[in-house]
């Protein structure tokens, strides 16, 4: 494969949006930035830089006009805090329209075939958001934004979101719960913020059955999550057949995150990035973009965004690896009640007991 059919958006803007004393800062940003260039792999990297916030009628097809102008007041008028886990600064808002607008044009990049893979760096992050509502650290629904465009624009008909944040993507999940046209799978520890995503969220009318949620209890680890992957994503994304594949991608499931209590392994984002290609190079022609979403473990993970743009763009360099990965199986009992949950929407799952 072509080593430049994989791209990245970044803008330094993204890191005017910050404050020192939050985990979600710029400097989560400016260690990821930092790794690709000790590493020398820009050179492998296209990279989309949007030139412009994003118009606030494409923003408007997820989020209502009065929550839209309610944070751009907010930020004018010098408000701190959107609630009291999300801080606004006086470049909030324009920061998270450019955001927008990044994931607008990875949308853009791949559907017109000038790459295959993109990483979208954005700042700040997306998956929280309500459509009337910012949280967790989100103001603006960055992936599901995007989702919404490739049905309006490009006429996609089958979209498969993935969201492996240790945090539930309520915010995604509540947009595209009614719908067949999305499917959305979640998994996240539980219990843990923001109480969403539990087994009996599957979706609602003719979305029933086209959200997925695997809540699984804190300290789990690779041999979890990639049992998680195998046995139950990658049957259900071979069925439904995505057009693309768009991945919130928050490393905070990472060992040594202080937010969460999870403990994959630097390399395991690799393995998973990995099966996720192989599933989306079936039915989407190898289209995937990732979102950046959390992860607080700073250095920890720059090395795995190194690591997942390493292996879906084929570079074949070596893993930054941990070193004591732990393949053993915390949860097997949780997987297979999630797989059992699931039978009755998806066949294939029945097929693989």
């Amino acid at each position: 494969m072509d080593k430049r059919s994989t791209g990245i958006v970044y803008h330094d803007d993204f890191l005017l949006h910050t404050n020192y004393s939050h985990p979600e800062c710029k400097v989560r940003l400016e260690a990821i930035m930092k790794r690709l260039k000790e590493k020398e792999v820009l050179k492998f990297l296209a990279q989309i830089v949007p030139r412009q916030g994003a118009p606030l009628e494409t923003i408007a097809l997820v989020h209502g006009e009065p929550y839209i102008k309610g944070v751009e007041k907010a930020c004018n008028d010098g408000r701190q805090q959107l609630d009291a886990d999300t801080y606004l600064t006086s470049h909030t808002y324009g920061v998270a329209r450019l955001a927008v607008q990044g994931g607008l044009d990875a949308v853009a990049a791949v559907m017109n075939g000038k790459l295959n893979k993109v990483f979208a760096l954005l700042r700040p992050p997306g998956h929280h958001a309500e459509a009337n509502q910012g949280m967790g650290f989100c103001i603006f629904n960055n992936i599901a934004i995007a989702a919404r465009v490739l049905q309006r624009e490009y006429g996609l008909e089958r979209i498969m979101i993935v969201d492996w944040d240790v945090h539930h993507g309520n915010g995604t999940q509540h947009v595209f719960e009614e719908e067949d046209g999305v499917l959305f799978f979640s998994v996240h520890q539980s219990p843990a913020y923001p109480g969403t995503g539990g087994l009996g969220e599957v979706g609602r009318k003719k979305g029933t059955g086209y959200t997925l949620n695997a809540p699984l209890p804190p300290g789990c680890g690779d041999g979890d999550y990639l049992m998680l992957f195998q046995e139950i994503v990658l049957p259900v994304m071979h069925a439904f057949a995505p057009q693309i594949l768009l991945v919130s991608a928050g490393q905070d499931a990472y060992q040594g995150d202080p937010l969460a209590s999870m403990n994959l392994s630097k390399e395991c984002y690799a393995h998973i990035a990995a099966l996720l290609c192989q599933g989306a190079e079936a039915s989407a022609g190898g289209k995937m973009i990732f979102f950046l979403e959390g992860g607080y473990n700073i250095d920890a993970q720059a090395d795995i965004v190194f690591n997942i743009l390493n292996t879906t763009g084929e570079w074949g360099l070596p893993l930054i690896e941990d070193g004591q990965t732990d393949n053993r199986l915390v949860a097997e009992g949780t997987i297979n009640n999630i797989k059992n949950r699931y039978k009755q929407y998806w066949n294939i799952l029945q097929e693989r007991s």
